[in-house]
């Protein structure tokens, strides 16, 4: 953590980045705020589904939600503190869906569609969904809750069984509900929880995590913080992270936040990736670790068949990328950078990040410190704050960790 700058009264570390600017109303919801940075730029293009091919102006995201969450009140009688699941892959519709529940003042839960249905079961029994939204193909892991189905296709949507009893489609809502508009007074605050995601249970169970709309507004301004800082232009990112995922959920909202272009894919396929970089002109891509790894193996089979001539920065989190890996495909892409950040489900988002511009961060580490997060190293034996570069446990505090209580700290790792 020498990067981030360290305060020896108060043994902690903070960013070396400039300090981000929160928004202070407190009645401001996630929508709210996502639609109020880009109502200069209706007409520009929001959503791409490299599905489908079918895409969306922030005038239609807007107009989508907007009829979505019509629907929710007044069809679904979903109200406020409301759970609502997605239990869906990748789509265009998957934010249309987040941000209109959250817009209602209700709670959003994900869950990965390759769930087993002992395990949808456990989230399903433990958050309440009123609603669940998914798919034709998810039907059978959902149809024994008794809960209201939404599917995020077409009602003519060829191959759907004739032995799924009603549900209501996607499409219809949105066409049924085309005019119908809500009232932005929904009471919703920034303290409200918007979402409960469920972390990875990689120290137990999987348990639900609570964020709130001042989670989600903190976490999408910092993720995008060098974006606004050197002023940018609008950027394509390429999204086949899970949406479901908090990984995938902030990158997504802080790409609409910022006014960027969000091209949707269901899931990772190496050809399928490098096609959409080229047929969309991507110039940031969000990755895992094994993309990295089947990137530097398989490029030199792909012959150079792809231009990925608009591709200007790889971004990896989720688990340690060796600097050796960094250094490889850094030779098969010499036109990109390649770095990578640290983020969890419970900060709602990046807690460290590489800045190659200033040299907060080197090849092979997470970088510095975001905005917005403190740190600091703890005695194991004492829980005592220990001086740089002393062995202990990190702990981490900020606007987006701890609904409601920004003074607590939370112990995130082991040195």
């Amino acid at each position: 953590m020498a990067i981030s700058s360290f305060n020896p009264k108060s043994q902690t570390y903070t960013s070396p980045r400039p300090p981000l600017k929160l928004p202070t109303s407190p009645g401001l919801s996630l929508t709210s705020f996502i639609f109020q940075s880009t109502s200069s730029i209706p007409h520009h293009t929001a959503l791409i589904d490299a599905t489908s091919n079918e895409t969306l102006t922030f005038l239609q995201l807007k107009a989508h939600v907007s009829s979505l969450a019509y629907a929710l009140r007044h069809q679904f009688h979903v109200a406020k503190h409301d759970v609502v699941l997605i239990f869906a892959p990748n789509s265009i519709r998957f934010p249309i869906s987040f941000l209109a529940i959250v817009s209602l003042g209700a709670i959003a839960t994900t869950a990965n569609p390759s769930f087993t249905f002992t395990e949808i079961s456990k989230q399903v029994k433990d958050s309440n969904p009123k609603l669940i939204i998914t798919i034709p193909q998810l039907y059978s892991k959902v149809s024994q809750f008794n809960v209201p189905l939404v599917f995020l296709q077409s009602s003519s949507s060829p191959n759907l069984s004739s032995a799924i009893p009603k549900v209501s489609f996607y499409s219809d809502i949105i066409k049924n509900y085309a005019d119908n508009f809500l009232n932005s007074n929904n009471d919703v605050q920034q303290n409200d929880v918007a979402a409960l995601m469920y972390s990875s249970g990689t120290t137990g169970t999987s348990k639900g995590v609570m964020l709130t709309h001042k989670n989600f507004i903190a976490s999408t301004l910092n993720f995008t913080a060098d974006q606004d800082r050197y002023m940018e232009g609008r950027s394509v990112c390429l999204c086949f992270l899970p949406m479901f995922h908090g990984f995938g959920s902030v990158l997504t909202l802080a790409q609409l936040r910022r006014g960027n272009v969000l091209v949707s894919m269901a899931k990772f396929g190496l050809d399928k990736v490098l096609g959409a970089i080229e047929k969309y002109k991507v110039t940031h891509m969000f990755v895992v670790p094994p993309v990295i790894v089947s990137l530097a193996k398989q490029w030199q089979m792909m012959n150079n068949k792809y231009d990925l001539s608009s591709l200007k920065q790889i971004i990896c989190s989720a688990a340690p990328l060796s600097r050796d890996l960094i250094e490889t495909c850094a030779n098969v892409l010499p036109h990109v950078e390649i770095f990578q950040g640290y983020g969890m489900t419970e900060a709602c988002g990046k807690i460290s990040m590489e800045n190659p511009k200033e040299g907060l961060g080197f090849s092979g580490s997470t970088g510095s410190l975001m905005p917005l997060i403190q740190a600091k190293i703890v005695s194991v034996s004492t829980m005592n704050p220990l001086p740089p570069n002393q062995i202990g446990e990190i702990w981490i505090r900020g606007p987006t960790i701890s609904p409601g209580d920004n003074q607590v700290w939370d112990p995130i790792m082991a040195l």
